[in-house]
Order: C-alpha cells, then structure tokens, then sequence
C-alpha cells in the first residue's frame, strides 16, 4: 500500500468500483438520481464540519464530497458524454474568465497585474460576467431571466435569499431593513386571518409568504437563513437534550411531565447557556 493516494488514484478506483464485471454490486446499481441524496447529505456535512470548528475531521467530509463528483463523471464517462478532466477543465477556464483583475490577459500562467480593482467593481464585474454567462446558455435570448439559472433543488430558504437577491440587482427591493420589517408583520397579520377562517390552503400560503420575507429581512441584515435557522436547531436540540437528562437524572418519564414543568427545565437550560460562553 502506498503512503499517499493522489486525485487518479481515485478517479481509478471509481473505475475499479463500476467495473461490469468485478466491480461493487451496489455502485454499479447507482445513476445519476440515485446518488444525488448522498451529494447533498456530504456537501451539508462538509458544512456541519465547518460550523462545529471540526478540522480534524474536514479533510473526511471534504473527501467524501468530492467523490460525489468523481461519481457523476465516471457515469458521464460510461456514457461518453464527458469526463472528469473536462469537469476541471470548465471549472478552471471559467474562473479565470471571471476573474480579468486577476488573469488580465487570460493565461492562468501569465504575469499578474499590478493594478488592483476596487471590491464593488470586483463584484460588480462577476455578475456581468454572469449574466453574459447566462445568455450563452439560453437557447432563446427573449426568454431570458435573472432567475434562470438559480438551482431549484436548493434549500428552500437558500433558494429564497438567492432569488431575492438576483432581482435586488435591479432595483426589485426595498432600500434598508426597516421597511421589511412592517412587510413582516403584514404577513404574520395575513397567517392570523386564514387561521381565524380555519383555511388550510391559504393557512400554508400565508405561512410561505411569512417565511419568504424573514428570508428577506435576513438578507437585508446581512445574515444567512440557513445558518442562522441551523444555529437555532442547534440551540433547540442542547435545550431539549437537557430536558431529557434532568429527567432521565431524576427517574422521570417525560411523557409524564407537564408543559409547566418541561418550560421550568428549559428554562434552566438557557440559564446555564448564558453561564457558559460559546454556547
């Protein structure tokens, strides 16, 4: 066994793997919709492993995840539509080609510029490389939109920020925070009339249209829906899970506890988060 495997040794193991003869029985039942779950489940473990500050563990995650697109290439490759040098081929070319400030003159190789651009013509110029990017791929250029390429498998409040921030672009939004913050209130206003009319169709409209615009306060404030949302899942669960060991501590089922009582020990527990920085 060697000291260290290199990127084509594993490009020749997911070969090995999809071999049709001596290769593993469940890869080679797999295609492109049946690995997408484990795609999204490494690129968010990736993220768990991040947020947790789990550097020991990053390189695994990172490693897991980029099997996932050394998988989708050695299908394309069975297929002859492409394979996975074309995937770094594209990726390379097109970041040099959004990045003129950095590759004035196209070569990856070549010289760097001494001149450096300001971040807002940076930014500025990314996104007319992509909207340009955008048009290429259109098959017709009437039908164009700043939301064509926005991912629909994204998570629903990432897909709602994106969204809400291609038609910001121009001019589709409101000038500061505040101003979200009443449309806030108009739409939890919106939840408690369908719920007042006990209409369940208009009860989870109201209810999206509520949770759209937190997304847009969120992005107003600079914040990330889904981390933020993660981090209250996270705070939620070492509430709960404090619940359950004072119970367990005392011989208490907590079927048999009361509301009254489950609030008294989260209580306790968002006391001792405070007592303990970092929590």
């Amino acid at each position: 066994m060697q000291d260290t495997y290199s990127l084509d040794d594993l490009l020749h193991l997911m070969a090995r793997l999809r071999d049709p003869q001596h290769g593993c029985p469940w890869d080679l039942k797999q295609n492109y919709a049946t690995i997408v779950p484990y795609t999204l489940e490494e690129a968010y473990e990736v993220a768990d492993a991040i947020e947790r500050g789990d550097f020991d563990h990053l390189p695994g995650e990172l490693g897991d995840l980029l099997f996932q697109v050394v998988y989708y290439s050695q299908l394309a490759k069975e297929e002859g539509r492409f394979e996975f040098a074309q995937v770094v081929d594209g990726i390379t070319r097109k970041l040099i080609r959004r990045h003129p400030h950095v590759f004035p003159d196209g070569d990856l190789y070549g010289a760097p510029d001494v001149a450096k651009l300001e971040e807002a013509a940076v930014k500025q110029r990314w996104e007319e490389l992509k909207a340009e990017e955008r048009a290429e791929k259109a098959a017709a250029p009437e039908q164009l939109s700043l939301l064509d390429d926005v991912p629909t498998a994204l998570p629903a409040l990432s897909r709602a920020a994106k969204l809400q921030k291609r038609a910001a672009q121009v001019g589709f939004d409101w000038p500061e925070a505040l101003p979200v913050v009443d449309k806030v209130r108009e739409e939890l206003d919106e939840v408690l009339e369908a719920m007042s009319e006990n209409d369940a169709e208009a009860i989870a409209e109201e209810i999206g249209d509520l949770l759209f615009v937190v997304t847009n306060l969120a992005r107003h404030l600079k914040v990330d829906p889904e981390a933020a949302l993660r981090a209250a899942n996270g705070k939620f669960e070492r509430r709960f899970r404090h619940i359950e060991q004072a119970l367990r501590e005392a011989g208490r089922p907590i079927e048999n506890c009361s509301l009254e009582e489950l609030d008294a020990l989260w209580g306790e527990a968002k006391k001792l988060e405070k007592l303990q920085p970092g929590c």
